[in-house]
Protein backbone atom coordinates (compact mmCIF):
# COMPACT_ATOMS: atom_id res chain seq x y z
CA UNK A 1 0.00 0.00 0.00
CA UNK A 2 1.32 3.42 -0.96
CA UNK A 3 0.81 6.34 2.14
CA UNK A 4 1.01 9.02 -0.74
CA UNK A 5 -2.31 11.68 0.14
CA UNK A 6 -2.81 9.51 2.80
CA UNK A 7 -3.79 12.27 5.93
CA UNK A 8 -1.94 10.92 8.91
CA UNK A 9 -2.32 12.44 12.34
CA UNK A 10 0.94 12.00 14.27
CA UNK A 11 0.12 12.65 18.24
CA UNK A 12 3.47 12.84 20.69
CA UNK A 13 2.72 12.23 24.76
CA UNK A 14 5.88 13.17 26.92
CA UNK A 15 8.20 10.01 26.93
CA UNK A 16 10.47 12.76 25.99
CA UNK A 17 13.51 9.64 25.76
CA UNK A 18 11.87 8.30 22.76
CA UNK A 19 11.28 11.03 20.46
CA UNK A 20 15.17 10.73 19.05
CA UNK A 21 12.98 7.07 17.81
CA UNK A 22 10.08 8.82 16.63
CA UNK A 23 11.30 11.57 14.41
CA UNK A 24 13.00 9.76 11.73
CA UNK A 25 9.52 7.79 11.30
CA UNK A 26 7.79 11.68 11.03
CA UNK A 27 10.26 12.19 7.98
CA UNK A 28 9.88 8.35 6.54
CA UNK A 29 6.36 9.50 6.55
CA UNK A 30 6.77 12.44 4.42
CA UNK A 31 9.16 10.88 2.00
CA UNK A 32 5.98 8.66 1.41
CA UNK A 33 4.08 11.68 0.67
CA UNK A 34 1.66 11.27 3.67
CA UNK A 35 -0.06 14.51 5.05
CA UNK A 36 1.57 14.52 8.23
CA UNK A 37 -0.70 16.71 11.00
CA UNK A 38 1.49 16.95 14.03
CA UNK A 39 -0.59 17.13 17.92
CA UNK A 40 1.01 16.87 20.71
CA UNK A 41 -0.29 17.12 24.48
CA UNK A 42 0.50 19.52 26.70
CA UNK A 43 3.69 18.18 28.32
CA UNK A 44 4.98 17.68 24.90
CA UNK A 45 4.25 21.78 24.21
CA UNK A 46 5.22 22.87 27.61
CA UNK A 47 7.85 20.53 29.31
CA UNK A 48 11.58 21.48 28.95
CA UNK A 49 14.05 17.67 29.97
CA UNK A 50 17.74 16.84 29.40
CA UNK A 51 16.41 15.28 26.20
CA UNK A 52 15.78 19.15 24.83
CA UNK A 53 13.42 22.01 25.32
CA UNK A 54 9.94 21.87 24.40
CA UNK A 55 10.36 24.81 21.98
CA UNK A 56 12.80 22.98 19.88
CA UNK A 57 10.81 19.58 19.49
CA UNK A 58 7.73 21.80 18.41
CA UNK A 59 10.44 23.78 15.85
CA UNK A 60 11.33 20.49 14.85
CA UNK A 61 8.26 19.02 14.35
CA UNK A 62 7.06 21.81 12.16
CA UNK A 63 9.72 21.98 10.10
CA UNK A 64 9.72 18.37 9.19
CA UNK A 65 5.93 18.32 8.35
CA UNK A 66 5.76 21.89 7.02
CA UNK A 67 2.62 22.33 9.47
CA UNK A 68 1.64 24.12 12.56
CA UNK A 69 2.16 21.69 15.51
CA UNK A 70 -1.89 21.40 16.97
CA UNK A 71 -1.35 21.67 20.76
CA UNK A 72 -4.54 22.64 22.06
CA UNK A 73 -8.32 20.69 22.66
CA UNK A 74 -10.03 23.10 20.38
CA UNK A 75 -7.32 22.97 17.11
CA UNK A 76 -7.82 19.25 17.57
CA UNK A 77 -11.55 18.98 17.62
CA UNK A 78 -12.24 19.56 13.99
CA UNK A 79 -10.21 15.93 13.31
CA UNK A 80 -13.45 14.52 13.72
CA UNK A 81 -16.38 15.89 11.36
CA UNK A 82 -14.60 18.67 9.37
CA UNK A 83 -11.20 17.59 9.17
CA UNK A 84 -10.83 13.91 9.06
CA UNK A 85 -7.72 11.55 9.34
CA UNK A 86 -7.00 8.44 7.27
CA UNK A 87 -5.24 7.09 10.27
CA UNK A 88 -4.01 8.62 13.42
CA UNK A 89 -0.78 7.47 15.26
CA UNK A 90 0.35 8.28 18.68
CA UNK A 91 3.97 7.71 19.44
CA UNK A 92 5.65 7.52 22.18
CA UNK A 93 2.17 6.93 24.04
CA UNK A 94 3.04 6.97 27.57
CA UNK A 95 1.67 4.87 29.86
CA UNK A 96 -0.55 7.73 32.16
CA UNK A 97 -2.18 8.55 28.14
CA UNK A 98 -2.12 5.18 27.72
CA UNK A 99 -4.62 4.63 30.88
CA UNK A 100 -6.69 7.76 29.97
CA UNK A 101 -6.81 6.65 26.24
CA UNK A 102 -8.46 3.23 27.81
CA UNK A 103 -10.46 4.57 30.36
CA UNK A 104 -12.40 7.22 27.74
CA UNK A 105 -10.59 9.87 29.68
CA UNK A 106 -9.98 12.63 26.47
CA UNK A 107 -8.13 15.61 28.37
CA UNK A 108 -5.33 16.77 26.14
CA UNK A 109 -5.06 17.26 22.38
CA UNK A 110 -3.49 14.04 21.37
CA UNK A 111 -6.65 11.89 22.46
CA UNK A 112 -9.25 14.33 21.44
CA UNK A 113 -7.67 13.50 18.08
CA UNK A 114 -7.49 9.66 18.51
CA UNK A 115 -11.08 10.20 19.95
CA UNK A 116 -12.24 11.82 16.70
CA UNK A 117 -10.24 9.35 14.41
CA UNK A 118 -11.84 6.44 15.85
CA UNK A 119 -15.33 8.03 15.95
CA UNK A 120 -14.85 8.29 12.11
CA UNK A 121 -14.28 4.55 12.01
CA UNK A 122 -10.97 5.00 11.11
CA UNK A 123 -7.73 3.16 12.63
CA UNK A 124 -5.79 4.56 15.66
CA UNK A 125 -1.81 3.46 15.63
CA UNK A 126 -0.15 2.98 18.93
CA UNK A 127 3.35 2.92 19.85
CA UNK A 128 4.00 2.21 23.42
CA UNK A 129 7.04 3.77 25.75
CA UNK A 130 6.20 2.92 29.51
CA UNK A 131 7.75 1.40 32.48
CA UNK A 132 4.63 0.12 33.84
CA UNK A 133 2.84 -1.83 30.91
CA UNK A 134 2.91 -5.38 32.64
CA UNK A 135 2.19 -3.90 35.89
CA UNK A 136 -0.50 -1.84 37.35
CA UNK A 137 -1.07 -0.99 33.55
CA UNK A 138 -1.46 -4.03 32.52
CA UNK A 139 -5.00 -3.93 32.29
CA UNK A 140 -5.19 -1.14 30.26
CA UNK A 141 -3.04 -2.53 27.48
CA UNK A 142 -5.05 -5.63 27.26
CA UNK A 143 -7.86 -3.07 26.91
CA UNK A 144 -7.01 -1.19 23.98
CA UNK A 145 -5.84 -4.54 22.24
CA UNK A 146 -8.88 -6.23 22.39
CA UNK A 147 -10.45 -2.51 21.07
CA UNK A 148 -12.04 -2.05 17.70
CA UNK A 149 -9.54 0.49 15.52
CA UNK A 150 -6.85 0.14 17.60
CA UNK A 151 -3.73 -1.40 16.28
CA UNK A 152 0.11 -1.52 18.06
CA UNK A 153 3.74 -1.03 16.83
CA UNK A 154 5.18 -4.32 17.48
CA UNK A 155 6.40 -3.98 21.23
CA UNK A 156 9.02 -5.85 23.07
CA UNK A 157 10.60 -5.41 27.17
CA UNK A 158 13.64 -2.92 26.95
CA UNK A 159 15.14 -4.08 30.44
CA UNK A 160 13.50 -6.81 31.30
CA UNK A 161 16.35 -7.06 34.42
CA UNK A 162 16.12 -3.64 35.93
CA UNK A 163 12.82 -2.73 34.74
CA UNK A 164 10.94 -5.76 34.45
CA UNK A 165 7.49 -3.75 33.88
CA UNK A 166 8.59 -1.60 30.80
CA UNK A 167 7.53 -2.00 27.10
CA UNK A 168 8.89 -0.27 24.18
CA UNK A 169 7.42 -0.13 20.60
CA UNK A 170 9.74 -1.08 18.01
CA UNK A 171 9.18 2.84 16.05
CA UNK A 172 10.83 1.56 12.93
CA UNK A 173 7.95 -0.52 12.26
CA UNK A 174 5.82 1.87 12.39
CA UNK A 175 5.07 2.53 8.62
CA UNK A 176 4.61 -0.75 8.29
CA UNK A 177 2.09 -1.25 10.95
CA UNK A 178 0.46 2.09 9.33
CA UNK A 179 -0.08 0.09 6.33
CA UNK A 180 -1.51 -2.83 7.91
CA UNK A 181 -3.82 -0.32 9.93
CA UNK A 182 -5.25 1.07 6.78
CA UNK A 183 -6.61 -2.24 5.81
CA UNK A 184 -7.83 -2.61 9.51
CA UNK A 185 -5.20 -5.79 9.85
CA UNK A 186 -2.52 -5.57 13.00
CA UNK A 187 0.65 -6.40 11.73
CA UNK A 188 2.29 -9.74 13.39
CA UNK A 189 3.66 -10.39 15.78
CA UNK A 190 2.58 -7.96 17.98
CA UNK A 191 5.38 -8.67 21.02
CA UNK A 192 8.67 -9.36 19.93
CA UNK A 193 11.75 -8.79 21.32
CA UNK A 194 13.20 -5.53 21.76
CA UNK A 195 17.19 -3.83 21.35
CA UNK A 196 17.22 -1.01 23.00
CA UNK A 197 18.93 1.69 20.86
CA UNK A 198 19.12 4.46 23.54
CA UNK A 199 21.41 4.32 27.18
CA UNK A 200 18.31 6.54 28.17
CA UNK A 201 15.13 4.51 26.68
Amino acid sequence: MTLEGKRIGFGLTGSHCTYDQVFPQIEKLMKEKAEVVPIVTYTVRSTDTKFGKAADHIKKIEDMTGKKVITTMPEAEPLGPKEPLDCMVIAPLTGNSMSKFANALTDSPVLMAAKATMRNQRPVVLGISTNDALGLNGVNLMRLMASKYIYFIPYGQDDPYKKPNSLVAHMDTLIDTVESALLFEQIQPVIVPYQSTSENA
